[in-house]
C-alpha cells in the first residue's frame, strides 16, 4: 500500500487501548503489546491502556469514559469480537456508536482473507464514531491486531496518507454536537 507523505506534516493522534479478556492480565496481553508498540513506533501517543472483563456494560462504560476524555482521539479494543457467548465487545461498541464505519469490517475481512482464508468469516471487527472519537474493535489475536494496524489503521491515522485519512476529518466528527 503506497502513501504520499511529502506535502503534509505528521500529526500525532492520542490513542487509548482496551483489552477485553476474562483471563488475561497485563503480563499476558500479547495483542495489547503488539498494538501499543505499533502506536508508539508510528509516532502516536498511547493515552491510556486498560484490561476489562468480557462484560458488555463494563466495556461500554470504559468506551464512554474515553469518549468523554478530551485527551483521547481514538480507542482501539482487542478481544471479544468472535462468535462465542462471551464475545460481547462488538455489541458494547455498537451501544455507544453514533455512526458505524461499515467499510472497516469489510476491509479487515479482505485483509484477513489473504492471511487466514475463509476463517476470516469468524471475525466481527468493527469501527465507529461517537462524541468525536474513533472506536475500533479488533480481534484478540496478535496476528489480527498486526493486520488491522499494518494494513489499515497506520495509514488512516497518518495525516499525510492520500487520498484521504481519518485524521483530516477528525475536527469535524462532532460538528453535529456544536450546531445550533
Amino acid at each position: 500500500m503506497s502513501q504520499n507523505t511529502d506535502t503534509k506534516d505528521f500529526i500525532q493522534v492520542r490513542i487509548a487501548l482496551l483489552t477485553v479478556s476474562d483471563t488475561r492480565d497485563s503480563s499476558q496481553d500479547k495483542s495489547g503489546d503488539v498494538l501499543a508498540e505499533r502506536i508508539t513506533t508510528a509516532g502516536h501517543h498511547l493515552a491510556e491502556r486498560r484490561i476489562v472483563k468480557d462484560e458488555r456494560d463494563q466495556i461500554a462504560a470504559q468506551l464512554r469514559t474515553w469518549i468523554e476524555d478530551e485527551t483521547v482521539d481514538v480507542v482501539l479494543s482487542t478481544g471479544g469480537t468472535g462468535l462465542t457467548g462471551r464475545d460481547v465487545t462488538v455489541e458494547a461498541h455498537r451501544d455507544v456508536y453514533e455512526k458505524e464505519i461499515d467499510a472497516f469490517g469489510t476491509v479487515f475481512t479482505i485483509v484477513s482473507m489473504q492471511k487466514i482464508g475463509t476463517s476470516a468469516v469468524q471475525s466481527r471487527a468493527t469501527g465507529g464514531v461517537a462524541g468525536g472519537t474513533y472506536l475500533f474493535a479488533l480481534p484478540g489475536s496478535p496476528g489480527a491486531c498486526k493486520d488491522a494496524w499494518d494494513e489499515i489503521l497506520q495509514y488512516q491515522f497518518d495525516y499525510r496518507h492520500r487520498p484521504c485519512n481519518f485524521v483530516e476529518i477528525m475536527p469535524r466528527l462532532d460538528e453535529h454536537l456544536r450546531r445550533k
